[in-house]
């Protein structure tokens, strides 16, 4: 080879390596990222620290309101109207013991007057009205009693109202009351009977200042204690000394060691 060509030769390896190192020199090595920190944020010096015991709650104080004011007492009316039912359970089926054939309650005889007097009482003595009553069923002299009573002052009104025929079986009166007689007695014989009745003594129709509504009570027999019959269909014994009207206890009336009621009276006030 001639020394031009050998030249040449060294001339472009000179030039080719001379380019390879500027292109490496202008390379840039890529570098690994770094983690960037995120800093904590700065405690905010205007937020106030909480103390460790935080104070007592006070108690909300409850107002005290004033007592109402009482609503005015109600004016009661002078009177008052009832229907008086007389229901009678009295049966075989209820008082099983001699029971008779032809079981019934005489009409309902009675009145409307004041406290202080009676037409009868338990322990008290039969007037000749009762006792005609219980022993016949009858209704005089008892209505001639009531009206001594209605022309001295201490009685307002009769009550005379049916009977029942045969029992069990019902029967309605309708009566009135006012305030000298608030109160009622009203009786019927039980039939047959020697001297044995039913009925209500003194019952107060007007309580706590106003007329009751509705009252139920139950009739439990009377011996008016002027007759020594001890069945339903004794012979007439007039008893020598009348003794004191007294509640029965015993047989015939007497089930299983008590006396079931022989019904109810029923009293329902009819006007407001």
């Amino acid at each position: 080879m001639c020394r031009r060509s050998r030249f040449r030769v060294i001339f472009f390896s000179l030039i080719t390596s001379l380019i390879l190192v500027m292109l490496n020199g202008c390379a840039v090595p890529p570098t690994a990222p770094t983690a960037t920190s995120i800093p904590s944020p700065a405690a905010d010096s205007s937020t106030p620290e909480l103390p460790a015991t935080l104070p007592p709650t006070e108690t909300p104080v409850t107002p005290t309101l004033p007592p109402a004011t009482p609503l005015p007492a109600e004016t009661p009316t002078a009177s008052a109207r009832y229907q008086l039912t007389f229901e009678a359970t009295w049966s075989s089926e209820t008082h099983p013991i001699d029971f008779p054939p032809n079981p019934h309650f005489s009409g309902l005889i009675g009145a409307a007057h004041n406290p202080t007097v009676y037409l009868w009482q338990e322990g008290g003595t039969a007037t000749a009205g009762i006792e005609n009553m219980a022993e016949t069923g009858g209704k005089s002299p008892l209505d001639s009693e009531i009206d001594a009573l209605i022309s001295s002052g201490d009685a307002c009104a009769i009550i005379s109202g049916g009977g029942i025929n045969p029992s069990p079986g019902l029967v309605t009166v309708t009566l009135v009351v006012d305030q000298d007689c608030p109160v009622v007695s009203v009786v019927s014989m039980i039939a047959p009977s020697p001297d044995w009745f039913v009925g209500v003594s003194g019952l107060r129709l007007y309580e706590n200042g106003r007329w009751i509504e509705h009252k139920v009570v139950d009739l439990f027999p009377y011996d008016a204690g002027t007759d020594s019959g001890a069945s339903y269909s004794s012979l007439d014994e007039p008893t020598g000394s009348p003794e004191g009207i007294r509640r029965i206890e015993t047989e015939p009336l007497v089930v299983n060691g008590s006396v079931p009621a022989l019904g109810t009276f029923t009293f329902t006030r009819l006007d407001d």
